[in-house]
């Protein structure tokens, strides 16, 4: 993290006796990706600027479990959560905000099947009513004024979770003109990641879901792929280079936008 970034963890709040309003769940990619650590840095400039009271668990935060209930181990996915949720249920922990739908989802849906009941937002919600509340302000769509973005709808975002909106609402106030790709919201296509199919090889077929997503998002003719996915970002990314438009379009997360046009 870079040296101007306050970011508490749990242990040192309490330690001092203080109680964040929100947990930031980092989440795996967050964490050690390189690419989606440059995700949870725009978040926590975001925070910072807005000064909101907030706390990571830091070494204390493990996997939540769904890849390895997506592929099918249930047994794995109950003692990652169950030791999560130990260690949430023993800081009293209310609200979470998370830039993983995946996370997002698994956090919101399935632990409190476990005993884990939390508030539980996507990043895109809270940037959403910080934005609307007045206390994050972008001048005049800042660098992506007038630029065209399409928005890659998340699966777990979205389909599963019936967030379209926020990350909507988020790219219009860039001033920036959003254009939709022929397949979004309840018809949105799958980057490819979902379903722990992230971490497998791929099977036969004569083309990767990635690459006839990012061959979507070309057709809008926008400078710039935006979503609200780590798993996202790396494959809409992948496909951009399939394609060898790198140097033309970029993949960034709504957290980046807002973060680079506020000049954070």
């Amino acid at each position: 993290m870079e040296n101007n970034l306050k970011v508490p963890t749990m242990a040192e709040m309490m330690a001092t006796g203080e109680i964040p309003d929100i947990l930031f769940w980092v989440g795996c990619a967050g964490s050690f990706d390189d690419r989606a650590k440059k995700i949870t840095k725009a978040i926590v400039k975001i925070l910072n600027a807005c000064k909101v009271n907030f706390a990571v668990l830091g070494t204390e935060e493990n996997c939540t479990g769904d890849p390895a209930k997506r592929a099918g181990n249930e047994f794995v996915f109950q003692m990652q959560a169950m030791m999560n949720i130990q260690v949430l249920n023993a800081y009293e922990v209310k609200k979470i905000v998370t830039a993983c739908p995946h996370c997002f989802n698994t956090l919101k849906n399935e632990y409190p099947g476990l005993g884990g009941k939390y508030e539980v937002i996507h990043h895109s919600e809270l940037i959403q009513d910080l934005i609307n509340n007045g206390k994050l302000g972008i001048k005049g769509g800042g660098v992506y004024k007038g630029k065209k973005i399409t928005f890659h709808d998340p699966c777990y975002l979205g389909r599963a979770n019936d967030i379209y909106e926020a990350p909507r609402t988020i790219i219009d106030k860039l001033d920036a003109e959003l254009v939709e790709m022929n397949r979004c919201k309840t018809n949105g296509l799958c980057c490819g990641a979902g379903g722990a199919q992230m971490f497998k090889e791929a099977e036969k077929g004569n083309k990767e879901i990635n690459v006839e997503r990012t061959e979507d998002a070309l057709k809008t003719n926008s400078s710039i792929i935006a979503t609200a996915c780590p798993f996202c970002n790396t494959m809409m990314t992948d496909g951009v280079k399939n394609f060898n438009k790198e140097n033309d379009i970029h993949v960034l997360d709504i957290a980046e936008l807002i973060a680079n046009a506020a000049d954070l």
